[in-house]
């Protein structure tokens, strides 16, 4: 499918370093575990979201932390989904955010994040939006970032190259001048998040690169550093709720845009021990 078509579809996905913003099917999936705050919007009606420990809900707008087993269903065939990582905003900041977006302002949320899906669907480009514009387009203002050591925001940058093989917690703890253990304490310590779930979900979100293209499977999760089809598949339906190839499969029709803007953002510090 041309580019052309894609953009008739009204089907979009902006992909920034620690930002998504998607529009477009839902399909069927199973309980999905993605590993960053997720926003629901529903484009039309409503949304029903469903948690593994029973919790169920109606409404236009749903919000699911990170590491949250969940359903999202729709009661029109696409949503909007926005996607932000844990790591890129201030301990506290999302869940802050969210006791707003659940509250009685929670229509005016959902109009504003539909509003800037009709903006991004003229923009029909990428360019250099970073996360403060992300923010502001859909929440009114901009999340306050995390300050991340830069021992860890260079780890980071070493597992979001995604070169074939796997980065280890060994080679960034050599990096960081420090030891396996003492790498483990500081990057949970920093992030919230461990180094290997951090390192599966990355892996996975990189997907969403390469989601309308008609590509080799097998090929392309040897290339983003899974170690065969097995623990691709397995993993891609842990965090969508989807094998991968429903996931191409419901991608055909979709527009990608992508921005380099904001890599990452979080401020520095002066390394430590």
């Amino acid at each position: 499918m041309n580019d052309s078509a894609r953009r008739e579809s009204g089907h979009l996905m902006l992909i920034t370093p620690e930002r998504v913003f998607y529009a477009g099917l839902l399909g069927r999936p199973r309980q999905r575990c993605p590993g960053a705050f997720h926003v629901y919007v529903s484009i039309e009606a409503g949304l029903w979201l469903t948690t593994a420990n029973g919790g169920e809900s109606y409404g236009e707008l749903a919000i699911v932390a990170p590491g949250v087993r969940h359903t999202i269903a729709s009661d029109y065939r696409s949503a909007i989904c926005l996607v932000i990582e844990p790591e890129s905003v201030r301990d506290g900041a999302f869940a802050e955010l969210a006791a707003r977006l659940s509250g009685a302002d929670a229509p005016c949320f959902a109009q504003r994040i539909r509003a800037a899906y009709r903006a991004l669907q003229q923009r029909q480009h990428g360019d250099d939006i970073g996360n403060a514009e992300f923010d502001t387009m859909c929440f009114g203002e901009a999340l306050p970032p995390r300050s991340l050591d830069p021992r860890v925001i260079k780890s980071i940058a070493q597992i979001g190259r995604f070169c074939g093989e796997p980065v280890t917690a060994a080679s960034c703890a050599a990096e960081a001048g420090l030891s396996s253990s003492r790498f483990l304490h500081l990057f949970k310590q920093e992030t919230g998040i461990s180094f290997r779930a951090f390192r599966a979900w990355k892996r996975a979100r990189h997907l969403l690169h390469f989601a309308n293209q008609d590509l080799n499977l097998a090929h392309l999760a040897q290339d983003i550093g899974y170690p065969d089809s097995t623990h691709f598949s397995h993993s891609i339906r842990r965090f969508y709720g989807l094998k991968p190839r429903a996931i191409f499969s419901g991608s055909r029709d979709l527009a990608i845009y992508r921005s380099e803007a904001g890599m990452p953002a979080a401020g520095l510090r002066q390394g430590r021990a």
